[in-house]
C-alpha cells in the first residue's frame, strides 16, 4: 500500500479500509494454510496409534531372520501379470489389499487400528482440515526395482491411468478428485470434490478419499507409457515393492525373490516383515487336491475356511509328530454379515411380519452342532465380531441419536434386544416355531390343510437361491422346518455366471448372501442400505431397503468426526437394520483357521485384524 505524500488522505484511507477488509476475509483461509504441517500417520477419525518416531509395529518380530522360502498353495488358475484391470486372473501376491509383494502404494496400513495409514513411498502428507485436498511428500530414496526413482510423475500417471483404465473400484473413487496437482518432482496434491451420491449438489467432502488415495497402488510410468494398459499380460513388471518376479509357470505356479536393493527395508513400517528370501505360490486345481498336497509337506501353511473341515479333515499323522500345527487365531476384525436375505422388492416380503416369523423358523443350534461341529457362532450383528455392533439395548451417544427419530421407530426398539431367537434344544426351537405360527395368525395369516396363506389368500411360497453347493446342506434343513410351518421353500442352485446377473438385477426371492464390512465403515453404506440404491441394479442393496430413518444414519457414518461418533452411529444402523428383519442371520467364525508346518514361525501377539501373512519367517537359511 502507497503511503506517499502524492496519495490524497481520502484516498489513502479508503485504500486501508480496503486492506483490512481483504485480510479480514482472508484471515481464515491463511490460518488454514497455515495449520495444514507435514505428518507421517493419516487415521480415518482420531489420532493414529504410533508416533512419528516409532521404531516398529508390536505385532511384528524386528530381529526376524531373512532367507529360506515360503511355499503356499492356491485354489484356481492365473494367466496375467496385469492386476490393476478386469481382464485376465492375476496370481496371488502380486498387489493385493493385504499382501502386495511387487506394487506398493503412497501409504501403508497399520493393522492394529480400524484405518489408519502409515508413510511409506510418500513419508509425509499435509491434509487440509475438512479433508478437501491431501499433499503427499514423496520418501526421495524412494526407487523401483530397476533403480528408477519413484517421483511424483509416476504419482500422476497411476492416478490417470488407474481412473480411465482401471478396475471399476479405482475408476469410481478416484473420479472424485477435482484436481491433482504436480507441485514439484516429489510433491503432488489431490483436491476433492464435494460428494454428490445423495443427488444433491453442495455436498460435503468424502473424509475417506484422503485414505483411498493414499493406498492408490505406484505403477512405474516408464515401463507403461508405451504399453496397452487394457491388455492381459506376462510381462515380468516392474515395482517398487519387495519381492520382484523370478519364475513363472502360467497358471501353475509363481515365484517372487526378494529385492535385496530394497528401498524401504529399514523403514519403520516394513521392519520385520518380508523375511523370506524366496515366496513360492503353486496352484492346485480345487481345494480338496490343495489340502492333500499340504498334508504331503508339499507347502507350508493353510488357511482353512470351512468350520467343517477344519474339525474333521486336519488329523493327519504330521500334526500327531508336532512336525505340523493346527492354530486358532482369534481376531476383532468384523465378520462378514451372512445370511438368508429377503428381497423386499417382492410383494410377499414387503411384510415386516412375514420377515420376523421366519427368523424363528431357523434351527442355529442343530446347524452348528451336527454340521459345524460347534465352532460356529450366530451373526447377531450387521457388523459382527466387532465394537460396532449394536448391544443388547441403546444406551449414551447411540441412544441420543435414536432418539431424535423416535417418532419414525418401533417403540420396542429401545427397550427389547434386536439379536436374532436362540433355541438351545428342539425342545425351545418347537416354541420358537410355534411363536411364529402365532405371529402371523394374528396377522391375518391361514392354514388351508398344509399350506400357509397370506392374508389375501395367496399360498406362502419361494425360491432360495444359491450359488455355492456347501451351502444346499444348512439350507433344506431350513426348507423342513418352513414346511412345519405351511410354507413351500424351493432351493435352485445356480452357476457362478448366473447367479451373479441375477444378483445384479435383483432377480430372486431369497439368497444366501453376506456384507463385509470394515472396522472404519464409510460410504459404502449408502449402497448396501439406501433408498437410491435399492433402485440401482447391480447395487448391493440386495433386500431392496428404503427407510428414511436408514438413509440418515448410513448417510451420517462417513462424516464422524470421532471414533465415538463413528462407533454411535454404527450402532444405531445396525439396531435399525436388525429390526427391520431383512435377513435370517447365518454364522461366522471369529477367528483365522491356520494349519502350517513347523519350520516356519510367526510372532506370539496378534494385531486388531489378526494374522498378517509378512511377519512370518523360516529357518533364515
Amino acid at each position: 500500500m502507497d503511503d506517499s505524500p502524492s496519495v490524497p488522505p481520502s484516498l489513502r484511507i479508503r485504500m486501508k479500509k480496503l486492506f483490512l477488509a481483504a485480510l479480514f476475509f482472508l484471515m481464515p483461509f491463511l490460518a488454514m494454510a497455515a495449520s495444514v504441517q507435514p505428518q507421517t500417520s493419516l487415521a480415518m477419525v482420531g489420532d493414529a496409534l504410533y508416533p512419528a518416531d516409532f521404531a516398529h509395529f508390536p505385532y511384528v518380530n524386528p530381529d526376524a531372520p531373512k532367507g529360506g522360502m515360503l511355499k503356499l498353495g492356491a485354489t484356481g488358475t492365473f494367466d496375467s501379470l496385469n492386476p490393476f484391470i478386469v481382464r485376465g486372473q492375476p496370481p496371488f501376491g502380486l498387489a493385493s489389499g493385504t499382501m502386495s509383494l511387487v506394487y506398493e502404494s503412497l501409504m501403508t496400513r497399520g493393522w492394529d487400528e480400524p484405518f489408519t495409514l502409515y508413510g511409506l513411498i510418500a513419508e509425509s502428507v499435509e491434509v487440509a482440515s475438512d479433508r478437501s485436498s491431501i499433499t503427499f511428500n514423496i520418501n526421495k530414496s524412494a526407487h523401483f526395482s530397476d533403480g528408477t526413482p519413484i517421483t511424483s510423475d509416476d504419482v500422476m500417471f497411476s492416478y490417470q491411468t488407474l481412473r480411465d483404465k482401471g478396475r471399476p473400484n479405482h475408476r469410481a473413487y478416484y473420479k472424485k478428485v477435482a484436481l491433482a496437482e504436480k507441485l514439484s518432482p516429489t510433491r503432488i496434491k489431490f483436491n476433492f470434490k464435494p460428494d454428490d451420491t445423495s443427488g444433491k449438489k453442495g455436498g460435503m467432502i468424502d473424509r475417506e478419499m484422503p485414505l483411498i488415495i493414499g493406498l492408490m497402488p505406484i505403477i512405474p510410468m516408464h515401463d507403461w507409457q508405451n504399453r496397452d494398459f487394457n491388455q492381459t499380460s506376462l510381462r515380468i513388471p516392474v515395482g517398487s515393492g519387495p519381492y520382484k518376479i523370478t519364475m513363472v509357470d502360467v497358471g501353475r505356479s509363481i515365484t517372487y525373490e526378494r529385492d535385496t536393493h530394497y528401498w524401504a527395508q529399514d523403514l519403520p513400517v516394513q521392519r520385520g516383515l518380508y523375511n523370506f528370501n524366496k515366496i513360492r505360490i503353486d496352484y492346485y486345481r480345487d481345494d480338496s487336491v490343495s489340502l492333500q498336497a499340504f498334508k504331503a509337506g508339499q507347502y507350508d501353511l493353510k488357511r482353512e475356511s470351512d468350520p467343517a473341515k477344519w474339525a474333521t479333515s486336519y488329523d493327519f499323522p504330521a500334526v500327531k509328530e508336532g512336525r505340523a500345527r493346527l492354530e486358532r487365531m482369534e481376531h476383532h476384525r468384523t465378520e462378514p454379515a451372512y445370511g438368508y436375505i429377503m428381497n423386499t422388492r417382492r410383494a410377499l416380503f414387503k411384510d415386516p411380519v412375514l420377515r420376523a416369523a421366519l427368523e424363528y423358523s431357523f434351527d442355529f443350534n442343530w446347524v452348528n452342532k451336527n454340521l459345524f461341529h460347534g465352532q460356529v457362532k450366530r451373526v447377531n450383528s450387521f457388523f459382527p465380531n466387532s465394537e460396532l455392533a449394536a448391544p443388547p439395548l441403546p444406551e449414551g451417544q447411540e441412544l441420543e441419536i435414536l432418539n431424535a427419530y423416535r417418532s419414525q421407530l418401533p417403540p420396542d426398539i429401545f427397550t427389547d434386544p434386536v439379536t436374532p431367537p436362540e433355541a438351545a434344544s428342539q425342545e425351545e426351537f418347537r416354541d420358537n416355531l410355534l411363536k411364529a405360527e402365532t405371529m402371523l395368525r394374528e396377522a391375518g395369516y391361514k392354514i388351508d390343510g398344509d399350506m400357509l396363506l397370506t392374508p389375501s389368500g395367496v399360498p406362502v411360497s419361494f425360491e432360495i437361491m444359491l450359488s455355492d453347493p456347501s451351502e444346499e446342506k444348512i439350507t433344506l434343513n431350513w426348507v423342513t422346518a418352513l414346511k412345519r410351518l405351511g410354507i413351500e421353500a424351493k432351493v435352485h442352485t445356480v452357476d457362478s455366471a448366473q447367479y451373479q446377473s441375477r444378483l445384479a438385477a435383483f432377480d430372486y426371492d431369497v439368497t444366501a448372501n453376506k456384507w463385509s464390512n470394515s472396522l472404519s465403515p464409510g460410504n459404502e453404506q449408502m449402497f448396501f442400505w439406501g433408498s437410491a440404491a435399492a433402485d440401482q441394479k447391480g447395487s448391493r442393496n440386495y433386500a431392496g431397503v428404503k427407510d428414511p430413518v436408514v438413509d440418515a444414519l448410513a448417510a451420517s457414518i462417513p462424516n464422524a468426526a470421532t471414533r465415538d461418533d463413528l462407533v454411535a452411529a454404527s450402532r444405531a444402523l445396525d439396531r435399525v437394520l436388525m429390526k427391520g428383519n431383512y435377513v435370517v442371520p447365518l454364522y461366522y467364525l471369529g477367528a483365522d483357521d491356520i494349519a502350517s508346518w513347523t519350520r516356519i514361525h510367526h510372532p506370539e501377539q496378534m494385531p486388531l485384524y489378526g494374522n498378517v501373512m509378512e511377519s512370518w519367517w523360516g529357518s533364515g537359511s
